[in-house]
């Protein structure tokens, strides 16, 4: 808390809003949508292991949060102000924070992959600043961040042998693993006799969110099995083509995001099924659906390549 009044002696508003904007970078947002495009355009196994990373970080987050159920900075002290503008986008639990986590695992898996320095650089700097802002805006302690920062580490590097190693098979072993866990963490969450004090609404995110990895981690074993057997799809385009592809590709993601809601609502009667359902949904429409058109974005500026 110390560090935490020291940063808050000095916030000033032009630096509010640039911490504002930094910290949408560990939204679940961001991360999809970066591990989406290199799944898409770069690398499908590197996309495999950034969403392992992400998903199976996301998991283990929430089960600390439930677990620890340790209280925000300004709820632990009543005399400390946050930065209200970031208040809205973190109720619950504080420890520890899922923002850290995601930005760093996200910019660390893109750091660990790829071969240009300066680009390894950037990321770096982004997963920083990113846990800086948490504690900047007076949303997590230091140490909400830094064992954020330790646990998407521990995963970045823990599974790059695992998932980027020669033998691909393990891919689907991890991810069925990753399925368990969820299965797991839902029972966990419905059996646990928690304390009758517990925060009701970080209790509801935690359980809404069991059911979107169950439907995500069952979706990316559904994707792999059908690309490996059947679709054999390569990311290769030329460069506009590829920033086509993503644009295209998210826009659909997005439509099936939103307008399976209510009809998977309807049809199931229960909006945690209907939940789970619909991200294993988007999951097939991102991972073998779109992908199906790539031959044709491949074709595209194939006389300019040649040239």
């Amino acid at each position: 808390m110390d560090f935490l009044y020291l940063l808050e002696s000095i916030r000033f508003p032009a630096l509010d809003k640039l911490m504002l904007l930094v910290t949408h970078l560990g939204e679940e947002t961001a991360f999809l949508v970066i591990a989406l495009i290199v799944f898409w355009c770069v690398d499908k196994y590197h996309g495999y292991y950034m969403l392992g990373v992400g998903l199976l970080g996301n998991l283990l987050n929430q089960f600390m949060k439930i677990t620890c159920r340790i209280p925000r900075p300004w709820v632990r002290d009543p005399d400390f102000t946050v930065v209200e503008a970031a208040k809205a986008e973190a109720g619950g639990y504080s420890f520890p924070s899922g923002h850290t986590q995601t930005a760093v695992g996200t910019f660390g898996a893109v750091a660990l992959t790829q071969k240009r320095k300066w680009l390894g650089a950037i990321c770096i700097v982004l997963a920083a600043l990113t846990a800086f802002s948490r504690m900047y805006l007076g949303v997590h302690t230091p140490t909400d961040v830094l064992i954020g920062a330790a646990m998407a580490l521990a995963l970045v590097f823990g599974l790059k042998p695992l998932m980027l190693g020669k033998r691909k098979q393990c891919i689907p072993i991890a991810f069925g693993i990753m399925l368990a866990l969820s299965a797991g963490f839902l029972a966990y969450l419905e059996m646990y006799p928690f304390p009758v004090d517990l925060d009701a609404d970080n209790y509801a995110s935690a359980v809404k969110n069991a059911y979107t990895f169950l439907g995500c981690f069952a979706g990316v074993l559904v994707v792999y099995a059908v690309d490996e057997s059947k679709l054999h799809f390569t990311p290769k385009a030329v460069w506009w083509a590829q920033i086509l592809k993503a644009v295209l590709g998210l826009g659909v993601v997005l439509l099936v995001k939103e307008g399976l809601r209510s009809p998977l609502e309807g049809i199931f009667g229960d909006i945690m099924i209907a939940r789970a359902v619909r991200y294993f949904l988007i999951v097939v429409v991102a991972g073998i659906v779109w992908p199906l058109s790539f031959r044709w974005f491949s074709k595209l500026g194939r006389k300019e390549r040649e040239s």
